[in-house]
């Protein structure tokens, strides 16, 4: 059998969440600078890299999100509603929110998946995106697939079925802000992936940068 890296990555687009309030970091986590590039534009580059059709930024500073180069989107939420509403809005493109990628058809309707993350992770893997995505495809059952690290799923590096949107918007109606809680209200099934921790890890605090971030 080949290698699960062998496998080819089936289609899928991509979404940067940079709505947080980045109380605990003191500055916008989404523009702070690393190697030169934003924390955003790093995420970003690799979600691309892992074989995105076209990736979207969703909330924060739009304006510096664009002059950074990223295509930026706000939550349809309006600011503050939390990254469950960022993932509804990368979920479910409208009028108030385009934000289906360039590229991005979404000819495979339900069954199409898109692969959302934090803006804030330190060392963006396309090998771990690729990973997570695949192993969504490979459950035609599963509505989201998740990375496991430490006994934790990583909520903020997912693979999602844009189906998902509909039972999650339910709960989210419901006043459910916990991704973890509205996907277990909504009865979602969920895929386990195992990826290197380093993949997922995020920066809270700025003792959680590299030195000369």
């Amino acid at each position: 059998m080949p290698s699960p890296a062998a496998v080819p990555v089936p289609a899928f687009a991509g979404a940067v969440l940079c709505g947080g309030a980045s109380r605990r970091m003191g500055r916008d986590k989404a523009l702070i600078a690393l190697d030169g590039r934003a924390l955003a534009v790093r995420v970003a580059e690799a979600v691309a890299a892992a074989g995105a059709s076209g990736v979207v930024a969703v909330g924060g500073d739009l304006d510096g999100l664009r002059s950074a180069g990223l295509a930026a989107v706000p939550d349809r939420d309006g600011p503050g509603a939390g990254p469950l509403a960022g993932i509804l809005t990368a979920l479910t493109p409208d009028d108030r929110a385009p934000v289906r990628p360039p590229g991005d058809s979404g000819e495979a309707g339900a069954e199409g998946i898109v692969f959302v993350a934090s803006c804030d992770l330190v060392t963006p893997s396309a090998a771990a995106i690729a990973a997570t995505v695949r192993a969504l495809s490979a459950r035609p059952d599963g509505d989201v697939a998740v990375p496991v690290v430490a006994s934790r799923r990583q909520w903020m590096h997912a693979a999602w079925r844009r189906r998902a949107a509909t039972p999650l918007t339910t709960a989210f109606s419901a006043g459910e802000r916990a991704v973890h809680a509205a996907v277990a209200a909504a009865g979602l099934r969920v895929v386990d992936v195992d990826v290197d921790a380093a993949a997922v890890a995020d920066a809270d605090r700025p003792a959680d940068l590299p030195s000369g971030a």
